[in-house]
């Protein structure tokens, strides 16, 4: 399609207006992506995530400034509601994505929430895709800061880069959000503020316990890294460990294994949305309404219901309907 290969030769306009066209998730959408898909699998996907209030946002904002400045092209995808990139933040970071923003090697996308981070997830791993198809070499994505959306981002990113800091009412944030298990770099920002070392050790002693009980002496361990993105500092640190973990993934086999793992994902929601959604137009919404009042009703429960609605073609055929 012409949107396609106005992306494809760089026009920037283009590229927006088919990130909007995926975001909607219309029938020219999955035509975009399938004639993306041929040029898909080159970018390093890196998500950047952690609890509101670590500072991701300005740290994927020197991120970017730090890998431009090494000539690497980047795309952002900004899927947080409080960051600069959506138009929550101070005056000075919306100045900072200014900046940004007029850099020719620098795209940036906010994903609106829409109250549905389900649907966030699977917009958010297609922009991933026309950033990475249209040649941006890194792509860094922010999420939400809340829950499933960060394990949802580890499924689409090959290095997870999980922002602490402290004073924010716990030692080790990660450890209460099950976020350390996902993480391959760590970051504790906000460096400068007092307790910033007791959280640094925290995750040290953490990782040390994991290690050993894994037993694994090859296995990637991930680098504490502390940083004050506000002015810059750590942040070269966090891009050189960045591109130490992709070296490793190549060098290990791990990165075509979770190449592999984000399709497999990715293939299991596709058939998901899409087998209940052709299941619900076939049965009907009054179909499905009697069903919830039976089940209300205590006559029957879901799972009954379910094998009952799975079955409902040949059940119709059968009984004449």
């Amino acid at each position: 399609m012409d949107l396609v290969e106005k992306a494809l030769a760089g026009d920037r306009r283009a590229l927006a207006r088919l990130l909007s066209l995926i975001e909607d998730d219309g029938p020219q959408a999955r035509e975009a992506l399938a004639a993306l898909h041929p040029h898909t699998g080159r970018a390093h996907v890196v998500g950047v995530t952690g609890a509101p209030g670590t500072g991701k946002s300005t740290l994927v904002n020197e991120l970017a400034k730090t890998l431009r400045a090494q000539g690497s092209t980047v795309g952002i995808v900004a899927v947080d509601p409080t960051s600069p990139f959506t138009g929550g933040a101070i005056l000075g970071d919306r100045v900072r994505m200014r900046d940004l923003a007029g850099d020719p090697g620098i795209f940036i996308r906010s994903m609106a929430t829409r109250g549905s981070l389900g649907g966030l997830a699977r917009a958010t791993s297609d922009a991933v895709k026309v950033l990475d198809g249209v040649g941006f070499e890194t792509v860094l994505v922010e999420t939400v800061g809340v829950g499933q959306a960060e394990v949802d981002v580890a499924r689409t990113a090959h290095t997870v880069v999980v922002v602490e800091a402290p004073g924010l009412g716990d030692d080790v944030q990660a450890l209460k959000a099950g976020l350390l298990e996902i993480a391959d770099i760590l970051v504790v920002n906000k460096a400068d503020r007092s307790g910033a070392e007791q959280t640094a050790r925290a995750l040290e002693v953490t990782l040390d316990l994991g290690r050993n009980n894994a037993g694994d002496a090859e296995a990637w361990r991930p680098p504490v890294i502390k940083t004050v993105a506000l002015n810059g500092t750590g942040v070269k640190a966090v891009v050189e460990a960045i591109g130490a973990h992709r070296a490793y993934l190549r060098q290990s086999g791990l990165w075509d294994r979770r190449e592999r793992e984000r399709i497999r994902a990715d293939l299991m929601q596709a058939l998901e949305e899409t087998l209940v959604g052709q299941l619900l137009e076939r049965v009907g919404e009054e179909e499905l309404d009697r069903w919830v009042e039976r089940i209300a009703a205590r006559e029957t429960d879901v799972y009954t219901a379910v094998e009952s609605l799975v079955g409902l073609k040949e059940h119709s055929r059968a009984s004449g309907r």
